[in-house]
């Protein structure tokens, strides 16, 4: 069964509205040979003639009479889908599902919703937060913010602020344990460790010399989640690693030290990524700019 001819349908529509070939090519924006071909493929798909034409004169025939109304109701329906369209496409409303890490998105992305939400109020986000990482296309999340070295491939990436890692103790631990001047002292102290790095759970050191030195941390505790090691390292009782955006608060005050100056892990950066950049509805991208003016300059930077 062949598909309906909706364009010719819709130039008998006006062709009949207008009682003119010419008008209704003018209002349809195409010229004339192309509407008086679109009338006469229905007519031929039909059997039978929509129209009698004269030199002065148009007019519907009583097949045409009858069919005059269904196709303008065809016509009427398809401008108000287009104008829909057009309008959903230029105002952004509809639900987003944003998967962000759980200390970065409580302490960085909640506290900036409402702003959003006072300049899209047509939009509403669901925000997952987990430190492990998902797949936002088996998932079916519209984006997701990741703090990460490298981005997945497969994904659209938008960098928007770097990110380093720092290793750090407190006061009171140097104090009682003393201060590591090389990685190859970590493995004597109580190195706390984080279960979701992309590979494995070690610190890979460069010196500025280039040398290299992996530690796999040892102490007492491992967690899922990075906020979870403070407690611990701010009693004095073990080493950690954390992201500058929690790190830059407990630096600033003198709570933590950072270790090894002359050692650095590798550094990332935060990524809105979205499973497709071609297909991206402006609701997406609405949120990707409001993200991207809020963070991309961030007040966690450090040194200060």
């Amino acid at each position: 069964m062949k598909l309906p001819d909706f364009e010719g349908l819709a130039m008998f529509a006006k062709v009949a509205e207008e009682r003119s070939f010419a008008r209704a090519a003018k209002a349809l924006g195409v010229s004339v040979p192309t509407v008086s071909r679109g009338v006469a493929r229905l007519e031929e798909r039909f059997g039978a003639r929509l129209f009698n034409r004269t030199s002065r004169q148009l007019a519907l025939t009583e097949f045409g009479l009858k069919l005059a109304d269904r196709a303008s109701r065809i016509y009427c329906d398809a401008e108000d889908i287009e104008n829909a369209a057009r309008e959903l496409s230029s105002r952004p409303r509809g639900l987003i599902r944003l998967a962000t890490p759980m200390t970065f998105g409580v302490h960085w992305i909640a506290p900036i919703l409402p702003e959003f939400f006072k300049l899209y109020p047509d939009i509403s986000v669901d925000l997952h937060m987990s430190d492990a990482v998902v797949d936002l296309v088996a998932d079916g999340f519209d984006a997701a913010l990741r703090i990460a070295v490298l981005p997945d491939s497969s994904l659209v990436a938008r960098r928007l602020a770097p990110v380093s890692p720092f290793i750090l103790a407190s006061p009171d631990y140097l104090a009682r344990h003393g201060t590591p001047r090389h990685p190859r002292e970590l493995p004597a102290h109580h190195c706390l460790g984080y279960a979701y790095r992309p590979r494995q759970d070690v610190w890979r050191l460069t010196s500025k010399t280039g040398e290299e030195y992996v530690v796999t941390p040892g102490g007492p505790l491992r967690v899922t989640n990075s906020e979870a090691l403070v407690p611990m390292a701010l009693a004095g009782l073990g080493i950690c690693e954390l992201p500058e955006f929690m790190a830059s608060e407990y630096m600033a005050d003198g709570r933590l030290k950072a270790l090894l100056p002359e050692w650095s892990l590798p550094k990332g950066a935060l990524y809105f990524v979205t499973p497709s950049a071609r297909t991206r509805p402006v609701k997406v991208e609405v949120l990707a700019d409001f993200v991207a003016a809020k963070l991309s300059n961030p007040p966690w930077r450090w040194p200060r």
